[in-house]
C-alpha cells in the first residue's frame, strides 16, 4: 500500500502479512513522498510499500529516531526488508545507531540535501558553500510552513536580518523542471534577501539507493 504524507498508520488490508517474501517496506521520511512514490511508479516497483512519517518531525530531529522504531516495531513483521529513508536528518547519528540495533538499512549522508546532491559532491563543495541555504521541491511548495513561519518571520519579519544575515545565497536544489516551483523559489530567495541559484539534481542518490534495494 501506498502512504501519503504525514499519515502515521497504514490500513489492515494494505499491509502484506500474508505474503512477505520479496517484500519491501521503505519508512520514509514525508517530505519525501512524492520523489518515492515517483520512482516506484517509473520503475514498476509494485514489491515496495511506503509508509510515511509526518515531515514536521524535522522540527525535532531528536524525535525521529523513536518514531522510525516504533515504524519497525508495528509494521516490519509483514516485510522481507526494511529500509529507512531518512538520512542522519540532525540526529547526531542517533538515527544511524538506532537502525543498526535493528538490523535495518537507511539512506547514507547527513541530509537530503546531500544525497539529492550526491553525498561525495555535496561534501566536495561544503567549504564552498558554507553560505547557502538549500531549498528542494518540497521545502519550495512548502516554504512557508517549513521555514517563514516556524522561524517566526511572518510575525517578526525584523527577524530576516538576524536570522539569514550570514547566508549570501538559496540554492534551489530542483528534483524536477517545474516553472513554476522555480518562480517560487526566486520569490523564496527574494523573500530572504538572498542571491538566487537553481541547480538540478533529479533525484540523486535516493534514486541510486532504491535501485539497489530493488
Amino acid at each position: 500500500m501506498m502512504v501519503l504524507p504525514d499519515d502515521h498508520t497504514l490500513t489492515e488490508d494494505g499491509l502484506s502479512l500474508q505474503q512477505p517474501e520479496g517484500r519491501i517496506l521503505l519508512i520514509a521520511c514525508g517530505a519525501l513522498a512524492r520523489e518515492i512514490l515517483a520512482l516506484k511508479a517509473a520503475n514498476g516497483w509494485a514489491h515496495m510499500d511506503l509508509h510515511c512519517l509526518p515531515a514536521k518531525l524535522h522540527l525535532w530531529p531528536d524525535r525521529i529516531p523513536d518514531a522510525v522504531e516504533d515504524a519497525v516495531t508495528r509494521l516490519g513483521a509483514g516485510y522481507a526488508r526494511i529500509f529507512v529513508v531518512y538520512a542522519d536528518c540532525g540526529t547526531g547519528g542517533l538515527l544511524q545507531a538506532r537502525c543498526d540495533a535493528l538490523g535495518v538499512q537507511m539512506v547514507r549522508g547527513p541530509h537530503c540535501y546531500a544525497f539529492f546532491d550526491g553525498v561525495d559532491d555535496f561534501t566536495a563543495r561544503a567549504e564552498d558553500e558554507m553560505t547557502a541555504f538549500y531549498l528542494t521541491d518540497f521545502l519550495v511548495r512548502q516554504f512557508d510552513a517549513f521555514v517563514w513561519k516556524p522561524m517566526g518571520l511572518d510575525r517578526h519579519p525584523e527577524l530576516r536580518d538576524m536570522l539569514f544575515g550570514n547566508y549570501e545565497r538559496l540554492i534551489y536544489q530542483a528534483q524536477t523542471d517545474d516553472p513554476e516551483l522555480d518562480r517560487k523559489a526566486r520569490d523564496c530567495a527574494a523573500r530572504l534577501g538572498l542571491a538566487y541559484e537553481r541547480r538540478f539534481t533529479g533525484y540523486g542518490e535516493l534514486a541510486t539507493a532504491l535501485r539497489a534495494l530493488a
